[in-house]
């Protein structure tokens, strides 16, 4: 992540898009989670990476690994910007930040929690495999948690 990435960024989390993420927020909340992907990096070695379509070099949306006091476990998330779903940008995002996670970073466990009305990043979650996990521990009681497999 950028500079470069605000504008859109702040675009999605004030408009009813991001109404799945806690949304739409002020500038000054946008900002706070926007730097807060970035500090992941420096504090847990792992964060939000912006996913840019390979042919065209446009940002298309962010896939990450959040962690910290505000998740009970390290969580896999992911949003495409207007326009970009039914591509498979978000799929083969998310699979490789899970398999960079667990492979790589040495996660033993991932979790995404996704508010059960935003059906797509349930399909989503699903069609990589994570079940839902009704007994794991979730900030938000709108939300489902689902568990990833690990390889």
């Amino acid at each position: 992540m950028t500079i470069e990435d605000w504008p859109a960024y702040e675009q999605l989390m004030r408009s009813e898009r991001s109404r799945f993420m806690g949304g739409p927020t002020p500038k000054y909340v946008t900002w706070g989670i926007f730097s807060h992907d970035i500090a992941h990096w420096t504090l847990f070695g792992h964060g939000a990476l912006m996913i840019d379509d390979k042919t065209t070099d446009k940002t298309v949306g962010q896939v990450g690994l959040n962690h910290g006091p505000l998740f009970p476990e390290t969580e896999l998330g992911w949003f495409l910007y207007d326009g970009f779903e039914g591509h498979g940008y978000a799929l083969e995002a998310a699979l490789r930040m899970r398999q960079w996670g667990f492979e790589e970073f040495g996660l033993k466990t991932l979790v995404s929690y996704i508010d059960q009305k935003n059906e797509r990043s349930c399909k989503l979650a699903e069609r990589m495999g994570a079940v839902i996990d009704p007994d794991a521990p979730c900030l938000d009681p709108d939300d489902l948690v689902y568990r990833h497999p690990a390889p």
